[in-house]
């Protein structure tokens, strides 16, 4: 009696936890380092009742705050699986381990499809969103020969190279992850309509934001250190001098992931992020998938 007790009681406690998790996730932007330190340090109950208390500033927080009461967890988490998606909290099963390297951890997650691909090996591989043909063909390449050896394809969902190893991955038959900036069911962009709806059949769309939320510029930034947590390594394909890529390829060197940049025409603007990586030693040089292979020691 006593142990069906206490089972109860840690049901109820779990519970109260998972719905604390999804109304912050709801109201508050994902990757805060201060928040993210918040919830590791006090949990998602206390940081939540701190919240709706008044603890914290109210002129500062007032848009958290608001947003708290706007909707329940029940009908949070109901947007969530009519969508055929699920939340997954840091303690669930499913949790990606790699994401707790990061210092500011998601809240949460929101994932439609086969959401045990998250912790099976995984090869980032991000690039420009205006490649070659030659960026094109490497990004596929590259995709289908780590499919042949077991591994996840993971990637930005974005046109050019993200869209290449994508379909690469589809094409080889294998599993691949579309980390978006957008809610599950906001098709950005919209000409990758049909490329998320395979993505979601046979791997999976995964986002830090509740379903319904547009892009803004800030998301595809904390996007990219989520590609980098998930992967044990990345690939940068092609990627101009500034490109958001090498905020990815950086994110990853940081949490100690191998690194890796395919180098193209010396003249090429959409090069110029990888021959920069290269020359900064910031990245390894490969010209096939053997040479990443052996790098890798896979």
């Amino acid at each position: 009696m006593q142990s069906r007790r206490s089972a109860y009681l840690l049901s109820a406690l779990m519970n109260e936890e998972i719905n604390s998790r999804i109304r912050l996730f709801d109201a508050i932007e994902g990757g805060s380092p201060f928040w993210s330190r918040e919830i590791a340090e006090f949990g998602a109950l206390q940081v939540l009742n701190s919240l709706c208390d008044g603890i914290y500033d109210g002129d500062k927080f007032a848009r958290i705050i608001s947003r708290l009461s706007s909707k329940s967890a029940d009908e949070l988490l109901h947007e969530v699986h009519s969508l055929q998606a699920i939340f997954i909290p840091p303690d669930d099963s499913l949790w990606p381990q790699s994401l707790n390297s990061l210092s500011n951890p998601p809240i949460g997650l929101v994932v439609k499809g086969d959401a045990t691909c998250l912790s099976k090996p995984q090869l980032g591989i991000v690039g420009t969103r205006n490649p070659t043909n030659y960026g094109l063909r490497n990004a596929g390449e590259f995709a289908s020969g780590f499919v042949d050896r077991g591994w996840v394809i993971t990637s930005g969902g974005a046109y050019g190279i993200d869209s290449a190893a994508h379909r690469g991955a589809l094409f080889a038959e294998g599993e691949t992850i579309a980390v978006i900036a957008t809610g599950i069911d906001v098709n950005y962009p919209v000409g990758n309509q049909r490329l998320f709806h395979e993505i979601s059949e046979s791997g999976a769309l995964v986002s830090e934001v509740m379903p319904g939320v547009n892009a803004i510029p800030s998301r595809f930034l904390t996007r990219n250190r989520l590609i980098a947590a998930l992967s044990n390594a990345t690939l940068v394909v092609e990627a101009a001098f500034r490109s958001g890529s090498l905020r990815t390829a950086r994110d990853a060197a940081e949490l100690l992931r191998p690194v890796m940049a395919i180098p193209g025409p010396i003249n090429s603007p959409t090069s110029e992020g990888c021959h920069r990586l290269i020359g900064e030693r910031a990245a390894e040089i490969v010209t096939s998938v053997g040479d990443a292979v052996e790098f890798l020691s896979i």
